[in-house]
């Protein structure tokens, strides 16, 4: 055997989930959950596990991201399998195993951790949870507006401000036909996309232009027409009191199979400026797996992005923060465990979150660690307790006690 120690540090890009950390996972994720359901969307899962072809599929683009950034490698069965690097490719593949039998439109969502190999950075790890929703079968854009209300309303439901976001809006079906006019082939279409993905971020963009197409390109002077689809949903959402959205034609998204509206949410903070929310509509994605195309329409929210968000914006509520059991029982030896335990058990009954602390320390040090950890309430339970049935309960943040029966005591430990 070596006598060398594994080390305690986690797989570079990834994240243990300590009981605190856990308690803040779990608010995002029921915040995301409650605002989903609201708006009468589904839950739905699948495996981390999916054949690599699902995303080679798309062409030499994404077999060079299927090599290069995500995690794939082959089975015992010599199956080439890959950890799903974004959820839209799956939910695609459900849709179109069972579309025959689904009702549409689709309005699902889910909670998946994906895993991207790539170079861990402040708002982008190697293995994440995100938020997505997606609205199957509808043409309209009263679908592309709808799925815009809910990622403005899953960052109002999570305490934040008009203010302290905002949402970008462009269209890629449009963005394709305005650089037509510049005859341009697929390649030079394809680079200028991708430059206009970046043009926020560099100083030289209409260097760049001119070099992949040709031409003195003037992007800036683009209007956008009063009849376009991204005039219509400005105008939907503006009718839906949602005001903070602007056009910016530099919102084209990574992803290929994008082929109308497109979107992101940018916190506005200048400790925080990036994007948090992305998404748009999809209407050919299920057409690589044979018959006639479901449209879709969704976007994509990462825990990351998200708690970095909520800690700058300082919305993250204090009492999520802990853990500990509502009331704490506490036997003042080790011969009373199980007394304490009996109680304990009563407490639950009754609806109580309890635990015994049925450690070796002494009882008041028990009573300050309880206190520490965040617990309301503290009862000690000794052989004068048990006799008489008689228990005296501490209320931790008012100091005030109360002695009694188990059910006298009752209302005072919902406090």
């Amino acid at each position: 055997m070596s006598d060398k120690f594994q080390p305690t540090d986690s797989y570079k890009g990834v994240r243990d989930f300590y009981p605190e950390d856990m308690a803040i996972q779990r608010y995002i994720f029921y915040s995301w959950s409650k605002t989903a359901e609201s708006f009468g969307f589904e839950r739905y899962d699948a495996s981390i596990l999916e054949p690599s072809s699902l995303y080679k599929a798309k062409g030499a683009e994404n077999e060079e991201m299927v090599n290069e950034q995500t995690y794939t490698f082959t089975d015992r069965g010599e199956r080439e399998v890959t950890l799903r690097p974004e959820m839209t490719p799956t939910i695609a593949r459900m849709v179109a195993a069972k579309k025959r039998e689904l009702a549409f439109p689709l309005r699902w969502y889910s909670i998946p951790n994906l895993f991207r190999y790539e170079r861990p950075q402040r708002g982008r790890l190697r293995e994440h949870w995100q938020l997505n929703c997606d609205i199957f079968g509808s043409d309209s854009i009263s679908a592309d507006i709808e799925i815009i209300s809910l990622a403005y309303q899953t960052m109002i439901d999570m305490g934040a401000k008009t203010q302290d976001f905002r949402i970008r809006i462009s269209d890629r079906a449009w963005l394709t036909a305005e650089l037509k006019q510049y005859n341009l082939d697929d390649n030079q279409m394809k680079l200028m996309i991708q430059l206009i993905d970046r043009k926020d971020k560099i100083e030289n963009f209409e260097e760049e232009a001119e070099s992949i197409t040709g031409k003195n390109m003037d992007f800036d002077s683009i209007a956008l027409p009063d009849d376009s689809n991204v005039a219509k949903v400005l105008e939907g959402l503006k009718q839906l009191g949602i005001n903070n959205v602007v056009f910016s034609p530099t919102i084209v998204r990574g992803f290929n199979y994008y082929t109308g509206t497109v979107f992101e949410i940018f916190d506005t903070s200048d400790e925080n400026n990036r994007a948090l929310i992305g998404g748009g509509r999809y209407d050919n994605l299920t057409k690589m797996f044979g018959g006639e195309p479901v449209s879709g329409v969704g976007f994509g929210i990462g825990d990351v992005t998200m708690r970095d968000f909520l800690e700058t914006h300082n919305l993250l509520p204090e009492s999520i923060r802990t853990t500990a059991a509502h009331t704490v029982v506490i036997p003042t030896d080790a011969e009373m465990n199980l007394a304490a335990q009996e109680i304990s058990q009563k407490l639950r009954k009754a609806g109580q979150t309890v635990s015994t602390d049925i450690g070796t320390k002494k009882v008041e040090k028990k009573i300050i660690s309880a206190d520490k950890k965040g617990s309301r309430f503290v009862i000690i339970i000794g052989e004068d307790e048990v006799s008489s049935g008689k228990f005296t309960a501490k209320n931790f943040a008012t100091g005030d006690e109360k002695t009694g029966s188990l059910l006298e005591l009752f209302d005072f430990l919902k406090a």
